[in-house]
């Protein structure tokens, strides 16, 4: 039963603006990161290519609140938790802590809202059901840790 995956990293020089911080754009590509490793940790991929039609789950909705800057060489974590779950839908929180800060402090808070689709061999994207066994393993997290 997942509902939450953490994964740390530290800030490299190329994701910092010439202010020396985070360039805002980076958070999107740390939520999927976070995406991408929360599946492989439940034995998956984003990239369900064993299915006929081969499935993915592109993004319908991101969106990021900056609450305090992150630096170069700055280590933090990304705390993804699975926000809502819909029988075609998934929506996640990610909360965004500095850990390098002595108070953990709170960098930045993320959405992300992505649809599973079928990819036919014509180019067309229909949205379908969450593979039974993905499913199954993901579940909504308890309404306090997404407070």
């Amino acid at each position: 039963m997942a509902y939450e995956f953490k994964l740390q990293r530290r800030v490299e020089f190329s994701e910092t603006d010439a202010a020396g911080i985070v360039h805002f754009s980076n958070f999107f590509r740390y939520m999927e990161s976070a995406e991408h490793a929360f599946f492989r940790s439940l034995g998956f991929s984003v990239m369900l290519k064993d299915y006929d039609p081969p499935l993915g789950f592109p993004r319908v909705h991101v969106e990021c609140d900056y609450r305090a800057p992150l630096r170069f060489e700055d280590l933090f974590e990304i705390h993804l938790l699975v926000r809502e779950k819909k029988p075609k839908a998934l929506s996640y929180l990610f909360k965004f802590r500095n850990l390098s800060t002595a108070s953990s402090l709170e960098a930045a808070r993320g959405g992300l809202t992505v649809v599973c689709v079928a990819h036919h061999p014509d180019g067309r994207l229909v949205s379908a059901k969450i593979p039974h066994p993905i499913a199954e393993q993901i579940h909504v997290a308890p309404p306090e840790l997404l407070g």
